[in-house]
């Protein structure tokens, strides 16, 4: 099976985990959401896993009954610049709402993670929610406002990161010329939300520049991603709704002129895996267990590896995924999948045995960005 046609699948490190439960357990660190070690050792062990990809959701706004991991955690891109150093191929993505940040920061910090990671460092694009427009001084913004603002934020991003042709930077100690001026270019935005001169001041990274992905389902979602972005990370259940929206927002990205091949539907998941069926059961029910008043739903993808397999083949022969987005409901969860799941899928030919690039595109099989100023 070819490289581009087979799964890729990505670890959300979630810290204590993406429910208000996991934090009782007895091996789980309590501070594992602030805690370097705990996340070098997962970046570690996805890595052996050969993941694709280590995805880390964010909010920019909290109250207190938000899950204890969202109370208390590490920014996106420290936290991943960090995994850079003790990691080698897996891709690095950060999640950066576009409804607060500044557009050149963003592209400074992602190109910034892109290098430093040796073209592995990918951007999750989200608008988030209107409450956190207090925490960034915007509340003369409305929800109205997100989705056109965020259509600039892109356009302005992906613009500085073409600032430099690949060969611009010459660096030659003899004949003392470090660029070719020619191959610098100042952006000059002008929109309605963002007035951006440019250029940036960073060079291309291996891959071009960092992968851009989006998340959710609103149709003006839809039409931004279609047009800017390189997947989508969606939270269906059933695979029926998985599969139709797949269909559709391919259909779109087909309509902008691109190959629906080199775009990603990446549905997240949080499985429970065991030697068999009782063995997760029993798993599911120690969560429940440790805080009642809280319940969490029984996972699409449950119980032995060898159903968990043959869930994941079902979603990814049907076109509902591309890319299946792990979360690790049960501490275990990780080295579960990765111990029990990973070598069936392997097997099967869905998935990869060995990293056969060392940069995030590579790994997901997406093309090399032409800069807008090459000839």
């Amino acid at each position: 099976m070819a490289e581009k046609k087979r799964l890729k699948i990505g670890g959300i490190i979630d810290g204590v985990g993406f429910n208000y439960m996991g934090w009782r357990h007895p091996d789980m660190p309590a501070n594992a959401s602030e805690n370097i070690d705990y996340y070098v050792q997962k970046a570690k062990r996805l890595e052996e896993g050969k993941f694709d990809m280590i995805f880390l959701a964010d909010v920019s706004h909290i109250g207190p009954r938000m899950i204890p991991h969202y109370l208390s955690m590490f920014e996106g891109i420290s936290i991943l610049s960090a995994l850079s150093m003790v990691t080698h191929s897996i891709g690095l993505t950060a999640t950066i709402a576009t409804s607060y940040a500044d557009p050149f920061t963003v592209a400074r910090q992602m190109a910034s993670l892109d290098k430093i990671s040796n073209g592995r460092a990918g951007w999750n694009a989200v608008t988030s929610n209107p409450g956190g427009l207090a925490n960034y001084s915007r509340t003369h913004l409305s929800k109205a406002d997100l989705y056109p603002m965020q259509n600039e934020f892109l356009e302005v991003v992906k613009g500085l990161w073409d600032s430099y042709e690949d060969d611009a930077f010459i660096r030659d100690k003899k004949s003392g010329v470090f660029h070719d001026p020619q191959k610098m270019h100042a952006l000059n935005y002008r929109g309605d939300y963002f007035s951006v001169d440019g250029p940036l001041n960073i060079s291309p990274s291996r891959q071009g520049r960092p992968v851009i992905f989006q998340a959710g389902t609103s149709s003006d979602l839809m039409n931004i991603a279609s047009k800017h972005a390189d997947g989508i990370f969606i939270g269906f259940e059933e695979l029926e709704d998985a599969t139709a929206f797949s269909k559709e927002l391919k259909r779109r990205v087909r309509l902008e002129g691109r190959s629906p091949d080199d775009f990603l539907i990446m549905p997240g998941h949080h499985p429970i895996v065991g030697r068999t069926e009782k063995e997760a059961e029993e798993k599911f029910q120690e969560l429940q267990s440790l805080m009642p008043i809280y319940q969490i739903p029984k996972p699409k993808f449950f119980g032995s590896a060898e159903q968990v397999a043959d869930q994941i083949q079902r979603w990814y022969e049907a076109g509902a995924m591309d890319v299946l987005l792990i979360r690790q409901e049960h501490p275990s969860g990780f080295d579960d999948f990765i111990d029990l799941v990973v070598p069936i899928l392997q097997d099967k030919g869905i998935f990869h045995k060995e990293y056969e690039s060392n940069t995030l595109r590579g790994h997901l099989g997406l093309p090399y960005p032409k800069n807008r100023y090459s000839i």
